[in-house]
């Protein structure tokens, strides 16, 4: 068995018992801010599947995000009943309002994938893959140069989450 196939089945198996260290892991998430760097990724073999190499210039984000549906302001003016809700489901997914905060905190990067980490009972942490677009280590690589070369990639669909979101919308019409 390869290291990454071991990796993955030890983070599914300690997810699954709930055990000490994701619990330890989970409260320690939720003291931290919303939206912070970390130095390596949590799971590494589904970081390097979706694009992450251990260089300069390529920044892992860990992002928290609420669960739950969204709340609209109240109306102001006359509503029928039946208008007159205040929580709707969202329409994107959490992982994609993720990797959009992750693009709005890191301006100067442009976010590559994210990936799913874990939850607790109010919210749900994911790791965003992102690259300096001006880092030169960045610039010489094949692999990036697409990436970098589309700006704002998180809020047009144009990661994994977003093609699926995406593509539904265009399927339903």
């Amino acid at each position: 068995m390869g290291a990454y196939k071991q990796i993955t089945e030890t983070l599914q198996k300690e997810y699954k018992e709930r055990g000490d260290i994701v619990k330890s892991r989970l409260v320690g998430w939720r003291a931290e801010p919303p939206i912070i760097r970390v130095q390596r990724p949590t799971n590494l073999a589904r970081a390097r599947e979706l694009g992450y190499k251990a260089k300069q210039g390529v920044i892992v984000a860990r992002v928290r995000v609420n669960k739950g549906l969204s709340k609209r302001e109240k109306a102001r003016k006359g509503r029928k009943p039946s208008k007159n809700g205040r929580f709707f489901a969202m329409e994107k997914s959490f992982q994609s309002i993720a990797e959009e905060r992750a693009a709005r905190k890191f301006i100067n990067c442009e976010v590559i994938n994210s990936y799913y980490i874990g939850e607790d009972g109010s919210h749900k942490f994911f790791e965003a893959i992102l690259v300096d677009r001006s880092h030169p280590s960045i610039r010489a690589d094949r692999m990036y140069s697409q990436a970098v070369s589309r700006k704002a990639r998180a809020f047009r669909g144009l990661t994994h989450s977003g093609r699926e979101h995406r593509d539904s919308i265009h399927s339903s019409a």
